[in-house]
């Protein structure tokens, strides 16, 4: 008779100690402020640098059509940004223009050269477009694709992070 009361005294045993967990007492809720969203909000212009085509952030800007990411683009880095090493390359003759159908955007860039896929002119154009596609449409970012019509004709489609990865 004493081996089914060990087994249920041991039996107890251990159900005592799971029940104590691991000793860590609970807290409160803490608040630790907003969780990070992953993409940060707003519109985003890239510029050339050194590395590559760098993204910097226009978070008052409010864009309502695509074409409003070519006039910030056109418009160029600002002074401080300048400063910073950073450049725009982009030149067109004429009017840009650009489309979308479902995260695919198609720029039109009278004068722009397609020539060289990887030039950071390129680089600069299909990111801008894309995080302005991203904002107005709300395609995730890694399904929206740029094609570019340009000076020597189609290119793409490429996706930001073609560029990015340098």
């Amino acid at each position: 008779m004493t081996r089914p009361r060990t087994a249920t005294a041991l039996t107890c045993c251990v159900l005592a100690l799971v029940a104590t967990g691991c000793g860590i007492r609970p807290t409160g809720v803490m608040d630790f402020g907003t969780a990070p969203a992953g993409i940060s909000q707003g519109m985003r212009v890239y510029f050339a640098s050194d590395s590559g085509p760098r993204g910097v952030s226009r978070p008052d800007v409010r864009i309502d059509r695509l074409d409003a990411a070519f006039k910030l683009l056109l418009s160029g880095p600002t002074e401080e940004e300048r400063a910073e090493g950073l450049t725009n390359l982009v030149t067109v003759d004429d009017s840009p223009s650009a489309t979308s159908r479902h995260g695919n955007v198609t720029a039109h860039t009278p004068g722009l050269s397609t020539d060289s896929p990887k030039d950071q002119s390129i680089g600069q154009l299909v990111c801008t477009l894309a995080r302005a596609e991203v904002l107005l449409h709300h395609t995730r970012p890694d399904k929206v694709q740029v094609t570019i019509v340009g000076e020597s004709g189609r290119a793409g489609p490429y996706q930001c992070q073609q560029f990015l990865s340098r």
